[in-house]
């Protein structure tokens, strides 16, 4: 969905107008884009149309589960396996990443 200028509302002026701005989410189907010093910082969003989107990433991430368990499947059909010691230097050769680093 295209966002409009209308629907680009700094969010100093969405405190005054939030009820304003919900209503017109929820009735016209549009979408606000909220903005903090000039750049693009949260949306409002129809309930039902978030819903809507979770499922479909959701969906997303299951089809790509799905791909990469095919991919696995045509390896190992081809021949494209290790051995358990090949494993093992493959994992250890491989750098972890701890959660919350960039």
């Amino acid at each position: 969905m295209t966002v409009l200028v209308r629907d680009i509302v700094p969010i100093s002026e969405a405190r005054a107008r939030l009820t304003e701005l919900a209503e017109e989410v929820v009735e016209r189907g549009t979408e606000k884009l909220l903005t903090k010093n000039g750049r693009g910082y949260v949306a409002l969003v129809d309930a039902r149309k978030l819903d809507h989107y979770h499922a479909l990433e959701a969906e997303h991430a299951g089809l790509i589960l799905m791909q990469d368990a095919l991919v696995g499947l045509q390896d190992v059909a081809e021949g494209r396996v290790l051995n358990e010691d090949e494993l093992d230097r493959a994992l250890t050769a491989v750098p972890v990443r701890s959660k919350g680093k960039a």
